[in-house]
């Protein structure tokens, strides 16, 4: 097939144009700049230039293909720059859904997130779920929705990972770990291997096609004890953490947070002490999946952080 990427330069990204690849297929990717880094290199590939929040400059770039994969979204808003949740998921969404459909292309595959609802605790999930909508409510053939959990694996330079950002940014720097409440609250990380092996399948697997996917690995762990796997696989002896009363530290991150002097924003605040867990049989049923669990061999890229 010929398939329209965006967000190829992304982590996740990444991988899925390596396995798109290496199934056979053509891609066109989606590039502010067109001379910007790639994963693989080969004469499949072709790069166009465009902008999601410009409707205008994605005009006729869809043409040719058959199905497009839209994976951008960000993690941290930044307004001043017009980088808000509701520009990049679900305004940006909209644009591509919007010209895939003037194209005639009749396969839609869209990465969303966990917790993605209409009344969920934060602007992050709302726009997901917005974006979801609308991806459904589109004249496609055929679309299927991904909604990950927290992904793990080896990012290129740049690239945000949870996994290697709370190597750098906590584990490997203090001496001692402050956890926010509890640290009871879980999470499933799932392979960015697995993410990609489905989101390249769904192309092809029709029990997948108008259908939304938990992704999520069969595992799940309290954050607490992640913090621990994590630093295990770092080759980092694990550290005493100490609980930070969550009624103490919500209006500081609602403050402070808001203006980027934090790690954490509020948003990512809740969401963490939410949770990020959900049943995935369905997404291991349907797809053949290399199935990497989340353990200190399978993280041991993050020596080098």
């Amino acid at each position: 097939m010929h398939v329209f990427l965006t967000g190829a330069s992304g982590f996740i990204g990444s991988y899925i144009l390596k396995d798109l690849i290496a199934a056979g297929h053509t891609v066109r990717c989606l590039m502010r700049d067109t001379k910007g880094t790639l994963s693989v290199e080969d004469d499949s590939i072709e790069r166009v230039k465009g902008d999601l929040t410009k409707p205008k400059s994605l005009t006729g770039l869809l043409r040719g293909c058959d199905a497009v994969i839209h994976l951008v979204g960000i993690i941290k808003e930044i307004p001043s720059r017009n980088v808000t949740f509701d520009a990049l998921h679900f305004d940006a969404t909209k644009n591509v859904v919007d010209e895939a459909v003037d194209s005639g292309i009749t396969q839609f595959i869209q990465m969303s997130a966990n917790g993605a609802r209409s009344e969920g605790i934060s602007g992050y999930q709302t726009s997901k779920w917005r974006a979801e909508e609308y991806v459904k409510k589109a004249d496609f053939d055929r679309w299927t929705i991904f909604r990950p959990s927290v992904v793990f694996g080896a990012p290129s330079q740049g690239q945000p990972e949870f996994a290697s950002q709370l190597i750098s940014t906590l584990i490997r720097p203090f001496p001692v770990l402050p956890v926010f409440g509890d640290g009871r609250y879980e999470m499933q990380p799932v392979s960015v291997h697995d993410v990609s092996a489905g989101f390249v399948q769904a192309l092809t697997v029709e029990a997948s096609w108008k259908r939304s996917f938990c992704v999520a690995g069969q595992l799940k762990f309290t954050y607490s004890e992640i913090l621990n796997i994590l630093a295990k696989g770092a080759g980092i002896e694990p550290k005493l953490q100490i609980n930070q009363p969550v009624w103490m530290v919500r209006p500081v991150i609602h403050t402070v947070g808001k203006t980027g002097a934090l790690p954490i924003t509020p948003d990512q605040f809740e969401m963490l002490l939410e949770g990020n867990t959900c049943d995935s049989s369905s997404f291991f049923e349907h797809f053949d999946l290399p199935n990497i669990t989340f353990s200190p061999e399978n993280l041991s890229y993050l020596s080098s952080y």
